[in-house]
């Protein structure tokens, strides 16, 4: 509904647009291209903003309608395309992203819209506020489009939740076969740069909230090093592990957005020490052609058993070793039995302060200031509880206290059997530069009466780079029956700009791209059709 209402304004003011016939085309022909080359274009005078806003606008009003994985549309951002416009006719110096529109998941503030995290209790979460990474964003030009929906509280309310869904935004869909999910919690941003709705996307993650949507709607995701971008004025759940990360159709996009937002924050105790480790802007110099030199650890560990992703995954190896890598298999890896347990109550404990603390700060007229009115507001709401319940936050109130030894021991454990123990062991054992694994199973069902379950489990090893706070990035590698699969780069901590690099050589050599086909299900495949129909007899 709120997207409605923003297009409506959208339309009434292009009503009265003066734009060509001509210039609308030649803004078409750039809505697929990178975002690194419509900047230069934009900065050349080539392209105008204007026309590139105006175009996505158009595309997300004919294109979202099953999706849905825009919530709200920043209504000045035509006038502020104009502007930057403007600057550049007067030669006037701009940022590395000037004109370029962005979609924000919906738990980041930005002071043109309210941040709802998909609650109806922050319907209202108006803040005024930039969050740092939304700062640097603009001050790099960039234009915020609009915000994009989420799995409400980024999935973490219900251990029977709906990937997708908020009470806010409603259920968002997987672009390429509408029946299947668009994985959480940054869903709407992995849909929306699938049908490419903006140029740039951003995401957020705690385990997995970049990287399964990125996986499952085809398109590149990157999960920095948590401290490299700040996480203030973002919607929290977990102060060992939240960061946003970039959500786009290419590896240098991501680098460039990464390198963008990354930087110090005093607010963000995390990011002491980003200013040591921050990523440079891709260039010739630094984006490799080959790699050569390059030592890969192949987890074989977390890969499954499903043939068509151990298909999908050897045929990205053969990629990665014919641009000159070197692989190195690694087949076993050991973690205590009270691994998954003690993360999870991690969560519980870091949840029930850090929430606590968003929403005591923020300055809008919202009704819950803590976790507790939080609860009691969900069960006066007709919308909160009617597809699922909140007994995680029941739990997370409930949690062990962050100063307690409980707490402590459990973030220790963790820690040390992802990281030190895990990645950092791994990579040492092996020598190799980066791991490399399936990102994750192609897309389930979406499941309105079990909530979300994959057939086939979750793979990879993606947990370990989240729990750890090290970087992970997912690439396209394939499609599955009309559905995207990526591969998985990750390294230790600091070395988001390696992983990056290694990333984009291997996206060029292996070469592939999938467009979602929007089709309701998979019986509806083209490919399909002479064996879906009945069959008559005479």
């Amino acid at each position: 509904m709120i997207k409605k209402w923003y297009l409506l304004i959208f339309v009434a003011l292009c009503g009265a647009c003066t734009t060509t016939s001509k210039q609308q085309n030649t803004a078409s022909q750039w809505l697929d291209k990178p975002a690194y080359a419509q900047a230069g274009a934009i900065q050349s005078g080539e392209l105008s903003s204007y026309d590139l806003v105006s175009g996505y606008l158009a595309r997300i009003e004919r294109l979202d309608t099953e999706t849905n994985s825009v919530l709200a549309i920043n209504t000045q951002a035509l006038e502020q395309a104009k502007r930057i416009d403007a600057k550049i006719k007067n030669g006037e110096s701009v940022g590395a992203l000037a004109g370029i529109p962005v979609l924000l998941k919906d738990n980041i503030e930005t002071s043109e819209m309210a941040t709802t995290a998909g609650s109806m209790a922050l319907l209202n979460n108006t803040t005024g506020r930039d969050a740092p990474i939304v700062a640097k964003l603009k001050a790099a030009d960039a234009i915020i489009l609009g915000k994009t929906n989420l799995s409400e509280w980024a999935n973490f309310r219900s251990e029977s939740s709906i990937s997708g869904w908020s009470a806010v935004g409603g259920l968002t869909r997987n672009p390429h076969l509408l029946s299947r999910s668009a994985c959480g919690s940054s869903s709407g941003s992995g849909a929306a740069m699938a049908l490419r709705l903006a140029s740039l996307a951003v995401g957020t993650e705690t385990n997995g909230s970049i990287i399964c949507p990125s996986s499952m709607n085809g398109v590149v995701g990157f999960k920095p090093t948590v401290g490299m971008l700040s996480r203030t004025h973002i919607v929290p759940i977990s102060f060992s592990q939240d960061t946003a990360g970039p959500m786009t159709n290419n590896v240098q996009d991501a680098w460039l957005m990464a390198s963008i937002m990354a930087g110090e924050d005093a607010r963000d105790s995390a990011t002491a020490d980003a200013g040591k480790h921050l990523i440079q802007q891709p260039n010739s110099s630094l984006i490799a052609t080959d790699l050569k030199g390059v030592r890969i650890g192949v987890v074989r560990f977390r890969q499954g058993d499903n043939p068509h992703i151990l298909a999908a995954y050897e045929n990205a190896l053969s990629s990665l070793e014919n641009a000159g890598a070197t692989l190195v298999d690694i087949d076993d890896f050991d973690q205590p039995d009270s691994f998954w347990a003690d993360s999870y109550n991690v969560l519980l404990s870091e949840f029930h302060s850090s929430i606590n603390e968003y929403l005591a700060d923020s300055p809008a007229d919202i009704p819950a200031r803590d976790l507790q009115a939080l609860i009691a507001f969900n069960k006066t709401d007709k919308r909160e509880l009617a597809l699922f319940n909140q007994d995680i936050f029941e739990k997370s109130l409930k949690a062990a206290a962050i100063d307690s030894e409980e707490y402590k021991s459990a973030l220790s454990l963790i820690q040390k059997t992802a990281g030190t123990n895990g990645i950092d062991t791994l990579m040492q054992q092996h020598n190799v530069d980066v791991l490399v694994s399936p990102s994750n199973s192609p897309s389930f069902l979406i499941d309105g009466v079990y909530g979300d379950h994959s057939p086939g489990g979750f793979i990879g090893v993606g947990y370990l780079a989240a729990v750890a706070g090290y970087p992970h990035l997912t690439v396209p590698v394939d499609d599955i029956k009309n559905l995207p699969v990526g591969l998985s780069f990750i390294a230790g901590k600091w070395m988001d700009e390696k992983v990056l690099r290694i990333g984009s050589v291997f996206e060029a050599k292996h070469g592939f791209s999938i467009t979602p086909g929007l089709l309701p299900s998979r019986f509806d495949a083209p490919e399909l059709e002479s064996i879906t129909e009945n069959v008559t007899s005479n």
